[in-house]
């Protein structure tokens, strides 16, 4: 991801370039706890985003569904696969088993998420959290009230994606898709998710939060601008679901630049 800084993670460095070693003790993986993620398709780029949030301590255990070209079809059979990826992260002992891919789950319903990660847990016996009630959970926290959606998806999937949220309880002002093909979201460059993003929060008229949907395109060095230029929160899948892992590790590791979620919140 060009042009985006992360944190410098000076201990590994130091051990890596012979300076002093970690710690005075021996130490292990996964210290701090270990985030499992079930991951839609297997595009390159968000794996790494997250990756390169996560502090000394954690680790990050992929597993993927393989969805390729976004059909409601592919959606359709993505839980049964789902259920079979928490089943392997849960012989691993992961400590949160994250659903990542917001679609499946928006195109069924609110309640139908939450009964069906409930579910989950129970069958697989550890934590199972879905990025959509991530997202939920984030919003309300964040005091929106009202949101303007912008996505990679075709329009007749956008009334759904804004059905979702107002069952939740959100005012959806506009959701809308740019024409970009599935495979070729992570090539859209930064500048032009930022001026149409942009160009639909002020022409609708705006609202408390941007929301922009998915992690297969490369927004997060958009975010920081956005919210200052539009004085508003913007809202996107990474850093929901960073802060949700650093939530549930008990985790306060403040990070700079990608909205206030990740500022000021964790």
């Amino acid at each position: 991801m060009a042009g985006i800084f992360f944190r410098e993670n000076r201990s590994f460095r130091s051990y890596l370039f012979g300076g002093e070693p970690i710690g005075k003790t021996k130490q292990m993986y996964g210290w701090r706890g270990t985030i499992g993620l079930v991951k839609p398709t297997f595009r390159a780029g968000p794996l790494e985003a997250f990756i390169r949030f996560m502090p000394d301590g954690v680790c990050v255990v992929p597993r993927y569904i393989g969805i390729r070209a976004g059909t409601e079809k592919e959606f359709e059979d993505t839980l049964a696969i789902a259920d079979q990826r928490v089943g392997e992260l849960a012989e691993l002992k992961v400590d949160l088993a994250l659903l990542q891919g917001a679609p499946p789950y928006m195109l069924r319903g609110v309640e139908f998420d939450k009964d069906y990660t409930r579910g989950l847990e129970k069958k697989h016996g550890i934590r199972v959290m879905s990025t959509t009630m991530v997202q939920i959970q984030a919003l309300e926290l964040l005091g929106v009230k009202s949101m303007v959606g912008l996505t990679y998806f075709r329009d007749d999937f956008n009334p759904k994606f804004a059905n979702f949220f107002e069952q939740a309880g959100f005012k959806v002002v506009a959701m809308k898709g740019v024409d970009v093909p599935f495979s070729d979201v992570g090539k859209m460059p930064v500048e032009e998710i930022y001026a149409k993003a942009k160009k639909l929060f002020v022409d609708s008229g705006g609202g408390d939060c941007l929301y922009l949907l998915g992690a297969g395109w490369d927004c997060l060095a958009a975010i920081a601008p956005l919210e200052r230029d539009l004085d508003t929160v913007v809202l996107t899948n990474v850093p929901a679901d960073v802060w949700a892992s650093f939530k549930h590790l008990r985790i306060h590791e403040p990070i700079e630049g990608f909205g206030r979620l990740l500022a000021e919140l964790p």
